[in-house]
């Protein structure tokens, strides 16, 4: 289901052959190229190593609040989850990220499309606060500021000038102190029952073919 339509990338797309990537729920089959575009933007090794990370692992992304932007021949080329974190004790927020877009579509807009649908349903489904470790000047033009999170610390070293959070509802921030931690579902992991039952069937296919 469609969200939101990117409607700036049109106008700069080249030769105008380039359809309007639109913004949607992600869907299971957008995955794998979820995780390929990451490593494009961001390097596999660097982005696993970032202190945000250890808020991710693990863990499920917030229902409704996983979303995908999608090219002409239906490829994944932009990225953007938000995540249930407590920001300190007994205070629910969301941390955003990572926000990734394919190279080719960069500075066309869709990148604030994506921030602005995704910060949009965030308020809509009711939830409060916002937190991510970004540039700071690039997220203030969506309202996050540093100073809502002075007392607030993460998992591990971060810088403070990136550390950002915005209140989608006033005072979700006001005087939130303490550390960040993961509070979304966990991903299941298949059972050594499964395991075994796949490489079964995965044998048996290998002998019939």
């Amino acid at each position: 289901m469609a969200l939101v339509s990117a409607h700036a990338v049109a106008s700069v797309a080249p030769l105008n052959t380039v359809a309007t990537p639109a913004i949607s729920l992600e869907r299971p089959a957008d995955l794998a190229q979820r995780e390929a575009l990451l490593d494009l933007a961001f390097g596999r090794a660097a982005r696993l190593a970032k202190t945000s990370e250890r808020l991710r692992e693990g863990r499920k992304p917030a229902d409704g609040l996983a979303f995908a932007a999608h090219g002409a021949d239906g490829r994944v080329i932009g990225t953007l989850r938000l995540w249930h974190v407590a920001a300190g004790p007994g205070r629910p927020a969301l941390l955003l990220g990572p926000l990734a877009i394919h190279p080719w579509f960069r500075d066309r807009g869709l990148g604030k499309a994506m921030m602005t649908t995704a910060i949009n349903e965030a308020a809509r489904l009711g939830h409060g606060a916002i937190l991510l470790v970004g540039d700071a000047p690039y997220y203030a033009r969506f309202g996050f500021d540093v100073a809502l999170t002075e007392g607030l610390w993460l998992p591990g070293a971060f810088e403070r000038s990136r550390f950002l959070g915005l209140e989608l509802k006033a005072g979700a921030l006001s005087g939130a102190r303490g550390l960040v931690s993961p509070t979304g579902a966990p991903v299941e992991a298949p059972s050594l029952t499964d395991l075994i039952a796949r490489e079964s069937d995965a044998g048996a296919l290998k002998r019939s073919a």
